[in-house]
């Protein structure tokens, strides 16, 4: 399969987040899938002296934007989220939803094909990979966790919440990161002990957060979650 660097806005974008942030930013891409459509997405990749102590591949990260996760929203997440992550030594791939509908069901199964693509990269390693999302894209990484448990690594909610689904008793033992703003404009902040029982309930390994006094969209704590990423790794 043949991949297109888009140009335009988006390359000028990334060569303003190249000399601002120590990350590798490969712009926009598509990738064409099994039955015919397409899923396009943002890539960003540590610097090569940050990968792995200067040499071999990193592991992947798929961080899905909220609402519809449009290009807009999806150029958010990776503007503001993603390139964070890649400074910490991970590929982070950002994708655009097809049909403005979030990465759940047939979506994440398109996500899923997305990421054995980007495995297929020298630059990026083969196996489990991390999942996050913000908002909608917290319930889809929660969701796609418990579709197929054993190809993921972890997954990071910031913020998402967790309700009756078939996929729940599939994360038992799974890494959990969880963060919700107290004042989040929806009422999550309302919703998070819930959502941790039922977490906790299904025997998932949690990290969780209420952020007193954020809204529905607020900025991690990187040196924590750091400390999280390397608990996964070992």
């Amino acid at each position: 399969m043949k991949r297109q660097l888009a140009s335009g806005l988006f390359t000028l974008l990334a060569a303003f987040l190249m000399v601002s942030t120590p990350v590798t930013v490969l712009g926009q891409d598509r990738l064409t899938l099994d039955d015919g459509s397409t899923i396009q997405y943002f890539l960003a990749l540590p610097d090569d002296a940050d990968r792995n102590g200067g040499s071999g591949a990193s592991p992947l990260a798929v961080f899905m934007g909220g609402g519809s996760g449009n290009a807009p929203i999806s150029y958010t997440v990776f503007r503001f989220y993603a390139r964070e992550l890649a400074a910490l030594g991970w590929a982070v791939a950002v994708p655009i939803s097809p049909d403005n509908r979030s990465f759940r069901g047939a979506n994440g199964d398109r996500v899923r094909q997305l990421i054995a693509f980007l495995q297929q990269r020298d630059d990026i390693s083969t196996g489990k990979t991390l999942l996050a999302g913000i908002s909608a894209g917290g319930m889809s990484a929660l969701e796609l966790a418990g579709r197929f448990p054993g190809e993921t690594l972890g997954v990071m909610a910031v913020p998402a919440l967790a309700r009756d689904g078939a996929y729940l008793e599939n994360l038992s033992g799974l890494p959990i990161y969880l963060r919700i703003g107290s004042a989040d404009e929806l009422g999550w902040g309302a919703e998070f002990d819930a959502t941790v029982a039922t977490l906790e309930q299904a025997g998932a390994i949690l990290d969780a957060e209420l952020l007193y006094g954020q809204p529905h969209m607020f900025g991690l704590d990187w040196d924590r979650v750091a400390t999280w990423l390397n608990s996964l790794e070992q």
